[in-house]
């Protein structure tokens, strides 16, 4: 079972889940608002869901009915992308784009 980035993530990509992440399956480009965790090369560790700071990320049978949307599209994001281009989008994309200053 995958984890699923949610609702509370957009317009936030903070990027700790990124950096703890031990398999590099969390994406994102600069042109995204939210970061998306690759089913296929989830690994279950965990390790992103507790340095999420806006509590974004859910073991998949455990998302909020509210933002249950968010299990198909985490899965349909990464249908046609090449993960080579998409490893380098994500090591150049911004991070805290909700943040001023």
């Amino acid at each position: 079972m995958t984890y699923i980035i949610a609702e509370p993530c957009i317009n936030v990509k903070d990027g700790d889940c990124i950096d703890v992440c031990p398999v590099d399956c969390i994406y994102t480009t600069e042109e995204d608002n939210m970061m998306y965790i690759n089913p296929e090369e989830c690994i279950d560790c965990a390790a992103c869901e507790p340095v999420c700071p806006v509590t974004a990320i859910f073991v998949e049978d455990q998302v909020p009915q509210q933002w249950q949307s968010f299990i198909p599209l985490n899965y349909d994001y990464f249908e046609g992308k090449d993960l080579d281009t998409l490893r380098e989008a994500t090591r150049t994309a911004p991070r805290k784009i909700n943040e001023s200053g």
